[in-house]
């Protein structure tokens, strides 16, 4: 028994150094969009998705590179071609450098790649009797590599890749509002759990009053042994009901306390909102938002925007034409400094051409794939879009009718309070019977619980009209964060 009573007293002990933290609503989202998960998520894939599109824009830019070999050694055989056509073996032993410095470019209005380079050569024989160093350079040389007919994947990554980042950006601002709708459902859970616990004793306490008072007036014979044996479970169902709610708190003050990122000693006490904004919207103007903000717009555009890329690509495989011409000059000596004297032209032009002669209409058929996947797509996009406007009316219409809703119920809540406060007083001197008493907690208990779940009815709904408008109402403005200084 001793061990029992120490376990107790350490199990006391520690409740008392529990934190207690008074939460309000908004405090409680402003936490989630800090600490939770969800939020570290959203943040996560924000940064993906900058970096994808630096990335992006890096390819458009100019690039220097430096390649380079030093040294390379080689000894070996190597097959040789003589004047009679037959072949022999030769050794070689020779030591190779070479050094290459090109700035290369893009150009997104053709699709190829101009480039200027500048290269150094160094050879030397090793065999017996052969030291002779031997140098070329091409002090300059600009290269031009262009496809004729093939799909120009740089113009078409300037169209897609900008509208892919807006998408991503926006899609970041709606978690953020799903991070609060999230924090709103668990922080309701909490504050119903709490509203039932106290409902919960305050009837217990009734109901152990008006059993004694029950008692008495039985010995008295003011009542009969039925009405005094419906007291008695009216106690039992209050004591059983009470343990009931006592674990319900605990799980959702579990859950909340988990997605907030606070401790386990911590105890969270929700506090019950206060006034809610009364905001006039109408779906016309909802919809207008949605469509200038939100990720859905921008998915759209860049799912066709894809679609009429795979279209694109499949014609240009139809046949290929590259261009290759470079102009520069070069130079060789025996020396470094003579081999960029005595410059010789060097001129390269190639053009290369595929032409499928008989490949059983696979070309072909790519392209028709390409052209009915569009057709599919356009077909979903269509769709979806109806889905998403049928969704975003009925969100607006249940917002609206939210607002009546929640100030009906905040009057039923004090209407039946008073009338079972005025019933208690009633039966305590005989005017009224058990029925009619129990009836009024009833409704009491039914108005409380339905205020609050309102009440999160109406945030929740305030809340995902933000996610999908990505517009403040309370402020007047559009919802928007420093992308910068958040992925850095």
């Amino acid at each position: 028994m001793r061990i029992f009573h120490s376990i107790a007293f350490a199990l006391c002990i520690l409740a008392s150094h529990a934190e207690v933290v008074e939460l309000t609503l908004e405090q409680a989202i402003d936490r989630a969009r800090l600490q939770s998960v969800d939020a570290a998520v959203a943040l996560d894939e924000l940064r993906q998705a900058y970096w994808e599109y630096r990335t992006y824009r890096a390819e458009l830019l100019p690039e220097v590179n430096f390649s380079a070999t030093l040294p390379g050694y080689y000894k070996q055989y190597t097959p040789y071609m003589n004047e009679n056509g037959s072949y022999s073996f030769v050794r070689n032993n020779n030591l190779q450098m070479n050094g290459e410095l090109s700035l290369s470019q893009n150009i997104w209005l053709t699709g190829g790649t101009l480039s200027l380079n500048t290269k150094l050569d160094f050879y030397r024989d090793l065999e017996e009797g052969g030291n002779q160093n031997r140098f070329m350079s091409i002090p300059v040389a600009l290269t031009l590599n262009q496809p004729i007919f093939g799909v120009n994947k740089v113009k078409w990554d300037r169209r897609i890749e900008p509208v892919r980042y807006s998408e991503a950006k926006a899609a970041f601002l709606s978690a953020t509002e799903q991070v609060a709708m999230t924090a709103i459902n668990d922080y309701f859970n909490l504050l119903m759990a709490q509203e039932n616990l106290s409902i919960a004793r305050q009837n217990l306490g009734n109901a152990t009053k008006l059993y004694e008072v029950a008692k008495e007036k039985r010995a008295m014979g003011q009542i009969s042994e039925n009405d005094l044996l419906q007291m008695e479970l009216n106690l039992l169902d209050a004591r059983s009901d009470l343990t009931d709610r006592e674990s319900n708190l605990k799980n959702a003050m579990f859950s909340l306390r988990a997605f907030l990122g606070y401790g386990e000693d911590t105890e969270i006490v929700p506090q019950v909102p206060g006034e809610v904004p009364h905001i006039d919207i109408t779906y016309a103007d909802a919809l207008d938002k949605a469509l200038a903000n939100n990720k859905f717009a921008r998915n759209v555009r860049r799912r066709q925007l894809e679609a009429d890329y795979e279209v694109a690509k499949a014609k240009g495989n139809l046949r290929q034409i590259n261009l290759f011409a470079q102009v520069g000059y070069t130079g060789t000596s025996n020396e470094a400094g003579r081999a960029y004297r005595d410059l010789r032209a060097n001129q390269v032009v190639e053009v290369g051409i595929k032409i499928p002669l008989l490949d059983w209409g696979k070309r072909r058929g790519n392209v028709k794939v390409a052209e009915s996947n569009r057709r599919v797509v356009e077909s979903r996009l269509r769709q979806e879009t109806l889905s998403f406007n049928q969704d975003l009316f009925i969100l607006v219409e249940r917002f609206c009718n939210q607002q009546m809703q929640l100030d009906i119920a905040q009057r039923a809540d004090t209407i039946t309070r008073r009338r079972y406060d005025t019933n208690v007083e009633t039966f305590l001197i005989g005017r009224i019977s058990t029925l009619d008493l129990n009836d009024s907690q009833v409704k009491k208990d039914q108005a409380r619980q339905n205020m609050v779940n309102e009440l999160y009815l109406y945030w929740y709904y305030f809340y995902q009209l933000r996610s999908l408008t990505l517009w403040d109402y309370t402020l007047g403005r559009n919802i928007d964060a420093d992308i910068e200084r958040l992925v850095r």
